[in-house]
This record gives structure tokens, sequence and C-alpha cells, in this order.
């Protein structure tokens, strides 16, 4: 600006605008080599991952974390609590109610997948899965 010119902005504070978060999965998982390659998965494309290996620990982290995760990848058969309690749990939180969830298990039964669909779960995917259609699907229930 050249001397003499009036800006706009003149007198005022400059625009800063919010950094932006980094999206959060939950991942509750009690096999590890599952739990090494999701998180492998999920921190490259840029997610925090939260882990919890079983479903008491699952249920500690819905009751303290501070914002309700992007995503939760949630297995069927853990210890102490399963994945469909767990739907339960999250369903019944006001701040989680929209949170996506994606069960991740062995279970390929029609009964088990209408269960968890019934239940909340926004998709479903039988373990073994391929990752690049695992992604596709976090991206499409996420939006990321």
């Amino acid at each position: 600006m050249l001397p003499g010119e009036n800006s706009s902005n003149e007198g005022q504070d400059p625009i800063t605008l919010p950094e932006p978060t980094q999206p959060i999965a939950m991942v509750v998982e009690d096999d590890e080599i599952v739990v090494v390659l999701l998180e492998s998965m999920l921190s490259r494309r840029g997610f925090q991952v939260e882990i919890a290996r079983d479903g008491r620990q699952a249920l500690n982290l819905i009751d303290t974390l501070a914002d309700p995760p992007t995503l939760v990848l949630l297995d069927v058969m853990l210890p102490y609590f399963d994945g469909f309690d767990l739907i339960r749990k999250i369903r019944e939180q006001v701040a989680w109610n929209g949170v996506p969830i994606i069960m991740l298990t062995a279970k390929s039964q029609e009964r088990h997948i209408v269960r968890a669909l019934d239940d909340g779960a926004n998709d479903y995917v039988v373990k073994p899965f391929r990752p690049g259609e695992l992604m596709a699907r976090i991206r499409r229930v996420t939006k990321t």
C-alpha cells in the first residue's frame, strides 16, 4: 500500500483462520496385528488413532475423550463387553450419536450384520478385509 492510501482493514486485527483439526479414529480391536495395520493405515491418511484393546478400555475412552472421534472402527468379539454392547453405549451418548461406526469383524453371519446395522452401525466389514476397500468405506462415512 502506498503512503496516504487508506486500507479497509486499518486498525483491525488481521483475520486468522482456525487450524484444521486432525480427524480422530477410535479403533476397538483385540488382535494386535490388526491394530498395527489399522493404526498404520489411518495415521498415513492423517488420522490421530485412539486404541482400545477390549470393551472396558473402549468404555473408558467413550467416557473420557474430550471430543467424540471422527470415526469408530469396532470389532464384535472383544473381552469384557462385545461390539454390540459398545454400539448401544456409543449411541446413548448425545455428543457421539452422529459418529460413524464401522464394524470390522470375522463374524459374517447375516444375523450379526443385521443386528449391528439395526443397533446403529453405519457399515459392516468382514475380516480379512481389503485395505483399499476399507479406506474407501471410511472416506464415504467420514466425508474425508
